[in-house]
């Protein structure tokens, strides 16, 4: 594949974001070639070298895949992490990077998708809540959802991790109705597009319980939009889909691991690239909108 390493400006706030484009090496014809924004995990984190194998599998399926170093990621200098905005203007950050793709002519504007891992799972969801237009499709993996929840269990610690710079003004108790527009749970209603969203019983970091909210509500209120599963006890839990060998940076292709990135790749082959037959290098997709 083809990597780019570019910045453009976020649509909020005086800042320039960085962001990796990736291509497939083959060309293509104008506005032929489906997109992914790929929003990676941690609130202070980058585009960690164990997503590489699952980019290039994208890029061999067809995808252009960009990935943005939204604010708060780390690597950047005091500027870009010090305008951390959790839930707040990382998501602007985010969506801008849909218009960057404008500048690839091979890119189709009407079919550009979104996936995202834990707290950029979070992200992934708030952008399409909050632009139900703009994106064909999403998924999110193992994201935050509430909050509310998050906090009261992991302690105030956590919310100085989101928060350190006190953006929502306060505690949730003082300053509940920007913490409920930051969680995903309380915006379902909102959704239009087709989602696709993976759990693990197993998580020690987005508890099942907090994930079984959103599943249930997506389940309960968005039935025909909604793709979602949940892995019993999947080998690295949290990161089960992004669990790679270390010596080689190849996936480690667990059952759980291969079968949730089949349904991502069959999710998106149907959302983003029609009924059209793809072809890549991981094994043959599983099919789409089962529920366990």
């Amino acid at each position: 594949m083809r990597m780019e390493k570019i910045t453009y400006r976020s649509r909020v706030g005086d800042l320039d974001i960085p962001a990796f484009v990736f291509q497939p090496l083959a060309p293509a014809a104008p506005k032929t070639r489906p997109a992914i924004v790929w929003v990676h995990e941690n609130i202070r984190g980058h585009l960690y070298e164990h997503y590489i194998p699952f980019i290039r599998e994208a890029t061999s399926r067809g995808f252009v895949v960009i990935a943005p170093e939204y604010r708060g990621s780390i690597g950047y200098g005091k500027r870009i992490y010090d305008a951390i905005d959790y839930g707040g203007a990382e998501v602007d950050d985010v969506v801008s990077a849909v218009k960057v793709l404008d500048r690839y002519p091979e890119v189709d504007p009407t079919h550009i998708g979104i996936i995202g891992w834990s707290h950029g799972g979070l992200i992934s969801l708030l952008a399409v809540l909050r632009n139900p237009a703009l994106f064909r499709s999403a998924a999110a993996i193992v994201p935050v959802t509430n909050l509310f929840q998050r906090i009261a269990w992991k302690g105030d610690r956590q919310r100085v991790l989101m928060d350190p710079h006190n953006r929502f003004g306060g505690t949730p108790s003082e300053r509940p109705e920007v913490y409920r527009e930051r969680s995903p749970l309380f915006q379902i209603d909102k959704l239009q597009i087709p989602l696709l969203v993976h759990m693990a019983e197993n998580d020690e970091d987005v508890n099942i319980e907090e994930g079984m909210q959103l599943i249930d509500a997506l389940r309960a209120r968005k039935p025909t939009l909604a793709d979602t599963k949940v892995y019993k006890a999947p080998s690295g839990g949290h990161t089960f889909d992004r669990l790679v060998t270390p010596k080689t940076w190849q996936p480690e292709n667990t059952p759980e691991q291969k079968d949730s990135w089949n349904r991502v790749w069959t999710f998106f082959a149907r959302t983003l690239q029609g009924p059209r037959e793809v072809t890549g290098t991981a094994s043959s997709a599983a099919p789409a909108r089962k529920r366990n």
